[in-house]
């Protein structure tokens, strides 16, 4: 896109899945694209309202189950997601959002829903097989060593679902990265999140970018290109670090 033209970030439905400040994302984006000199729009998409094409970058949050099943009916409606990631948008889903771009995903007691399908993931309570106890829900701090080629620092957030999400065979993507703590996917591969394309899905919280700022440049670079570096503040990544020695995860 051409750096004249303002970059259109869209919030989907914020008051279905903006149960854990996710909607911050937004907020980062923007700000991170002001300090640059670059004009931005953030567009808030509440529910029952169109999805807008033509939007650089979608956000969607986490949600409770209800309102995710909502969300996912809602979003299935129009395909304007699907067609703006065909032309080279950006996505990034977390949690419930991150389970409504896979494929499927538990809706109620013994219940499946259906997802957008935008990348080729499956959640559920759990796959072992019925008889099994079902695993606690993952509750709490998570670090994730993002995969090589993404070139970013651990990622930090916190978790906070139920469900457990894996690959269909032979589907595209890789994951997001390695959990280092936490839960994340809640598969035996112990990854968290899927990247496929100019798609992300992933279980932290946080906000996601407003822990690190590097994957946020990283979604902007999708939409820009190469963009100037900041100088962010020292005590940005002293508190990163503050936070992973508590932790007990070194870098």
């Amino acid at each position: 896109m051409s750096l004249e033209s303002a970059t259109r970030i869209a919030l989907i439905y914020p008051e279905l899945l903006g149960t854990y400040g996710d909607g911050g994302n937004a907020t980062v984006l923007a700000q991170r694209l002001r300090w640059r000199g670059l004009p931005v729009e953030v567009v808030g998409v509440p529910a029952g309202e169109p999805v807008p094409g033509g939007c650089d970058i979608y956000l969607l949050g986490g949600g409770e189950d209800e309102p995710q099943v909502l969300a996912a009916e809602g979003l299935r409606r129009n395909s304007a997601i699907a067609q703006a990631v065909a032309q080279g948008a950006v996505v990034l889903a977390v949690c419930a959002g991150y389970q409504v771009i896979g494929t499927s995903f538990p809706a109620g007691e013994g219940q499946v829903h259906d997802g957008l399908g935008l990348v080729d993931v499956e959640t559920r309570r759990s796959f072992d097989p019925p008889d099994h106890p079902v695993p606690p829900r993952a509750v709490g701090d998570i670090v994730v060593e993002p995969a090589p080629e993404l070139a970013l620092p651990l990622l930090l957030g916190y978790e906070n679902h139920g469900g457990r999400t894996r690959r269909l065979p032979g589907g595209h993507g890789r994951p997001l990265g390695l959990v280092r703590k936490g839960i994340g996917n809640g598969t035996p591969e112990r990854t968290d999140g899927i990247v496929d394309g100019h798609v992300i899905g992933t279980y932290l919280h946080g906000p996601v970018l407003a822990q690190n700022p590097a994957l946020a440049d990283l979604l902007l670079s999708w939409v820009h290109g190469r963009l100037p570096e900041l100088a962010g503040p020292p005590e940005t990544e002293v508190l990163r670090q503050a936070r992973l020695h508590a932790l007990d995860v070194h870098a």
